[in-house]
């Protein structure tokens, strides 16, 4: 899916501001819903990798926590962003809290869930740790929850969109 206003979709960042995409000052941006208790948060430290790695060439991870899959993201906001920074050393951007399928789910999601995935298959968010690669021209490629951020389909991802 390729549609320039992802980037402008508002949102509520950690601290109740209204931000977009396009405010975070990353011509890339890697989307993904994160929780403190999956199986699947060790993924933070790759996610933390990745931003340490690209951040300075205009790349940015933006985490969104989520509670919807079993009660995974139980905290408060500060809550959240005290394991993030302790447990994994987190410095990207962690927001408030979202909905990302059913009715009150947020703009943001509800946009990024018409991508398909390489399977071709679009729709709801399956599990946390879902990532939405968002390009500066608004194209937007998704990666499922198991795939890891190391994983060299993403990794090659990010690198052509910074060299774009």
């Amino acid at each position: 899916m390729t549609d320039p206003s992802v980037r402008s979709i508002p949102f509520t960042d950690a601290e109740g501001n209204e931000k977009t995409l396009d405010d975070l000052g990353a011509d890339v941006v890697l989307v993904v819903n994160v929780a403190s208790k999956c199986g699947l948060t060790p993924q933070y430290e790759q996610l933390e990798e990745l931003q340490r790695l690209y951040g300075d060439r205009g790349f940015s991870v933006v985490g969104f926590p989520c509670n919807q899959f079993f009660g995974q993201e139980p905290g408060s906001v500060d809550q959240i962003l005290e394991f993030c920074s302790t447990t994994y050393g987190v410095t990207f951007p962690i927001n408030d809290k979202v909905k990302v399928n059913g009715r009150n789910a947020t703009d943001l999601y509800k946009t990024l869930r018409e991508t398909p995935d390489a399977a071709g298959k679009a729709g709801k968010v399956e599990w946390n740790f879902e990532k939405f690669l968002v390009l500066p021209d608004g194209e937007v490629v998704r990666f499922r929850p198991k795939q890891k951020p190391n994983d060299p389909e993403i990794v090659g991802a990010i690198e052509a969109a910074l060299t774009r």
